[in-house]
Protein backbone atom coordinates (compact mmCIF):
# COMPACT_ATOMS: atom_id res chain seq x y z
CA UNK A 1 0.00 0.00 0.00
CA UNK A 2 1.17 3.12 -0.85
CA UNK A 3 1.89 6.39 1.48
CA UNK A 4 -1.23 8.08 0.15
CA UNK A 5 -3.68 4.99 0.43
CA UNK A 6 -2.10 4.20 4.07
CA UNK A 7 -3.21 8.27 5.64
CA UNK A 8 -6.28 7.91 3.38
CA UNK A 9 -6.47 4.80 5.50
CA UNK A 10 -6.05 6.30 9.12
CA UNK A 11 -8.13 9.65 7.94
CA UNK A 12 -11.52 7.48 7.19
CA UNK A 13 -10.50 5.33 10.38
CA UNK A 14 -10.52 8.28 12.18
CA UNK A 15 -13.58 10.18 10.68
CA UNK A 16 -15.41 6.76 11.61
CA UNK A 17 -14.38 7.15 15.13
CA UNK A 18 -14.89 10.46 15.71
CA UNK A 19 -18.82 9.87 14.11
CA UNK A 20 -18.81 6.68 16.95
CA UNK A 21 -17.46 9.42 19.39
CA UNK A 22 -19.94 12.32 18.91
CA UNK A 23 -22.91 9.72 19.03
CA UNK A 24 -21.71 8.40 21.96
CA UNK A 25 -21.71 12.30 23.42
CA UNK A 26 -25.33 12.45 22.34
CA UNK A 27 -26.03 9.16 24.13
CA UNK A 28 -23.99 10.54 27.39
CA UNK A 29 -25.68 14.03 27.55
CA UNK A 30 -29.12 13.49 26.51
CA UNK A 31 -30.18 11.64 29.56
CA UNK A 32 -28.18 14.06 31.67
CA UNK A 33 -30.50 16.97 30.10
CA UNK A 34 -33.42 14.81 30.75
CA UNK A 35 -32.33 14.43 34.76
CA UNK A 36 -31.53 18.24 35.48
CA UNK A 37 -33.84 20.03 37.64
CA UNK A 38 -32.01 22.34 40.11
CA UNK A 39 -29.51 23.81 37.32
CA UNK A 40 -31.23 25.53 34.19
CA UNK A 41 -28.05 26.69 33.33
CA UNK A 42 -26.39 23.44 32.59
CA UNK A 43 -29.85 22.19 30.81
CA UNK A 44 -29.65 24.93 28.70
CA UNK A 45 -25.57 24.44 27.95
CA UNK A 46 -26.05 20.56 27.39
CA UNK A 47 -29.01 21.42 24.98
CA UNK A 48 -27.23 24.12 23.21
CA UNK A 49 -24.57 21.19 23.19
CA UNK A 50 -26.90 18.43 21.75
CA UNK A 51 -27.71 20.29 18.73
CA UNK A 52 -23.75 21.22 17.87
CA UNK A 53 -23.32 17.33 18.07
CA UNK A 54 -26.17 16.76 15.66
CA UNK A 55 -24.73 19.10 13.47
CA UNK A 56 -20.94 17.73 13.90
CA UNK A 57 -21.69 14.31 13.22
CA UNK A 58 -23.64 15.88 9.74
CA UNK A 59 -20.30 17.37 9.07
CA UNK A 60 -18.99 14.05 9.72
CA UNK A 61 -21.13 12.41 7.14
CA UNK A 62 -20.55 15.00 4.40
CA UNK A 63 -16.54 14.53 4.96
CA UNK A 64 -16.79 10.75 4.81
CA UNK A 65 -19.65 10.81 2.00
CA UNK A 66 -16.94 13.41 -0.04
CA UNK A 67 -14.26 10.54 0.25
CA UNK A 68 -16.88 8.04 -0.99
CA UNK A 69 -17.37 6.37 2.95
CA UNK A 70 -19.78 6.36 5.14
CA UNK A 71 -20.06 5.83 8.81
CA UNK A 72 -19.20 2.47 10.91
CA UNK A 73 -22.55 1.45 12.17
CA UNK A 74 -20.96 -0.92 14.48
CA UNK A 75 -18.61 1.47 15.75
CA UNK A 76 -21.45 4.13 16.40
CA UNK A 77 -23.68 1.29 18.17
CA UNK A 78 -21.28 -0.03 20.71
CA UNK A 79 -19.94 3.60 21.76
CA UNK A 80 -23.57 4.54 22.13
CA UNK A 81 -24.10 1.47 24.66
CA UNK A 82 -20.86 2.68 26.10
CA UNK A 83 -21.85 5.98 26.54
CA UNK A 84 -25.76 4.88 27.73
CA UNK A 85 -24.03 2.57 30.45
CA UNK A 86 -21.70 5.46 31.68
CA UNK A 87 -24.53 8.25 31.90
CA UNK A 88 -26.54 5.08 33.88
CA UNK A 89 -23.83 4.46 35.88
CA UNK A 90 -23.50 8.13 37.42
CA UNK A 91 -27.31 8.53 37.46
CA UNK A 92 -27.12 6.44 40.95
CA UNK A 93 -24.19 8.94 42.04
CA UNK A 94 -25.41 11.03 45.22
CA UNK A 95 -23.43 13.73 43.24
CA UNK A 96 -24.49 13.09 40.08
CA UNK A 97 -24.58 16.53 38.51
CA UNK A 98 -20.99 16.85 40.01
CA UNK A 99 -19.97 13.37 38.32
CA UNK A 100 -21.36 14.24 34.71
CA UNK A 101 -19.68 17.82 34.64
CA UNK A 102 -16.20 15.98 35.66
CA UNK A 103 -16.91 13.54 32.81
CA UNK A 104 -18.26 16.04 30.16
CA UNK A 105 -15.01 18.46 30.78
CA UNK A 106 -12.81 14.99 30.25
CA UNK A 107 -15.04 14.11 27.39
CA UNK A 108 -14.89 17.22 25.48
CA UNK A 109 -10.82 17.29 26.20
CA UNK A 110 -11.02 14.10 24.48
CA UNK A 111 -13.04 15.35 21.66
CA UNK A 112 -10.85 18.30 20.71
CA UNK A 113 -7.66 16.12 20.85
CA UNK A 114 -9.28 13.65 18.47
CA UNK A 115 -10.10 16.66 16.36
CA UNK A 116 -6.74 18.20 16.24
CA UNK A 117 -5.31 14.75 15.09
CA UNK A 118 -7.65 14.71 12.30
CA UNK A 119 -6.94 18.13 11.35
CA UNK A 120 -3.17 16.89 11.10
CA UNK A 121 -3.81 14.00 9.28
CA UNK A 122 -6.22 16.17 6.93
CA UNK A 123 -3.38 18.55 6.07
CA UNK A 124 -0.26 15.46 5.83
CA UNK A 125 -2.88 13.88 3.45
CA UNK A 126 -3.98 16.93 1.43
CA UNK A 127 -7.58 16.47 2.35
CA UNK A 128 -8.43 20.41 2.84
CA UNK A 129 -12.08 19.57 1.75
CA UNK A 130 -12.62 18.47 4.60
CA UNK A 131 -10.57 20.85 7.27
CA UNK A 132 -13.24 23.76 7.29
CA UNK A 133 -15.96 20.64 8.71
CA UNK A 134 -12.94 19.53 11.50
CA UNK A 135 -12.03 23.20 12.45
CA UNK A 136 -15.69 23.76 13.21
CA UNK A 137 -16.44 20.96 15.45
CA UNK A 138 -13.52 21.26 16.89
CA UNK A 139 -14.20 24.98 17.84
CA UNK A 140 -17.51 23.46 19.48
CA UNK A 141 -15.94 21.38 21.62
CA UNK A 142 -13.60 23.38 22.34
CA UNK A 143 -16.24 25.94 23.46
CA UNK A 144 -18.09 23.92 25.48
CA UNK A 145 -14.87 22.54 27.79
CA UNK A 146 -14.32 26.07 28.32
CA UNK A 147 -18.10 26.52 29.61
CA UNK A 148 -17.50 23.25 31.54
CA UNK A 149 -14.02 24.84 33.28
CA UNK A 150 -15.61 28.10 33.74
CA UNK A 151 -18.61 27.25 35.76
CA UNK A 152 -17.36 23.86 37.68
CA UNK A 153 -16.41 25.78 40.44
CA UNK A 154 -20.02 27.95 40.75
CA UNK A 155 -21.76 24.58 39.93
CA UNK A 156 -19.67 22.64 42.94
CA UNK A 157 -20.85 25.32 45.01
CA UNK A 158 -24.16 25.54 44.22
CA UNK A 159 -24.54 21.76 44.92
CA UNK A 160 -22.97 21.80 48.46
CA UNK A 161 -24.94 24.52 49.20
CA UNK A 162 -28.25 22.47 47.95
CA UNK A 163 -27.17 20.16 50.19
CA UNK A 164 -25.87 21.98 53.29
CA UNK A 165 -29.94 23.50 52.65
CA UNK A 166 -31.31 19.60 52.76
CA UNK A 167 -32.52 20.47 48.96
CA UNK A 168 -32.64 18.24 46.29
CA UNK A 169 -28.83 18.56 44.80
CA UNK A 170 -28.45 15.65 43.40
CA UNK A 171 -29.77 17.01 39.73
Amino acid sequence: MAVADETRTIFVTGLKNAHAMENQALSIMKPQVSRIENYPEVATRLEAHIRETEGQIQRLEAILSGLSESNSALKDMALSMGGSMAAISHSMAGDEIVKNSLANFAFENYEIAAYKSLLTIAELGNFPAATAGLKANLDEEVAMADWLDHNLRSLTMKFASLKEAGAPAKI
